[in-house]
């Protein structure tokens, strides 16, 4: 069950936008019946190279939509761009699912399946190609997508860290 809003909220310190990524429906059968709750996976970010990924649950869909909203803004990281795109290829991994994230050319736009996609246009990438291997479980996909954004390094970063100089 697949359930998409964009939302876009502004802070103190820049707009953070959301994006419900996926709905869960979980049944406990009791005396008089079957009592559900819900699960939302979320996406927030500023499209300037911050994101988070946040899940919460509860016995409405949005209250367990707020509950990972807030847990996503919780968990904010920084990611390293080239301007539009990634400054190099990288692997991200979690559990069985496994991500590959490669630099495009401009206009090439965000080549991503849909579980993924809202992930990377929050972050403000524009131009890259992915590929999952694996499992394609949201949870552990859209985890393996931090993982590899997080690998990200920049050209003089990694100088820096070697000690030598770009020519």
């Amino acid at each position: 069950m697949a359930y998409q809003r964009n939302n876009s909220q502004s802070d103190g310190e820049g707009a953070m936008e959301d994006s419900v990524v996926q709905i869960y429906r979980c049944a406990k059968v009791v005396k008089g019946g079957r009592r559900f709750s819900f699960g939302a996976l979320v996406v927030v970010g500023d499209r300037n190279g911050t994101i988070g990924l946040g899940y919460g649950k509860a016995n409405e869909v949005p209250d367990a939509v707020t509950k990972g909203i807030s847990e996503a803004k919780k968990d904010l990281k920084t990611i390293r761009r080239k301007g539009k795109t990634i400054p190099h290829m990288v692997w991200g991994q979690c559990g069985a699912s496994k991500v590959l994230l490669m630099p495009a050319s401009e206009g090439t736009g965000v080549i991503a399946g849909k579980k993924l996609r809202p992930l990377l246009e929050l972050a403000g990438i524009g131009n890259v190609l992915t590929k999952a291997y694996g499992s394609t479980c949201p949870k552990n996909l859209l985890k393996a997508g931090v993982d590899a954004l997080m690998k990200l390094r920049s050209a003089e970063a990694i100088c820096a860290m070697r000690g030598v100089t770009l020519a």
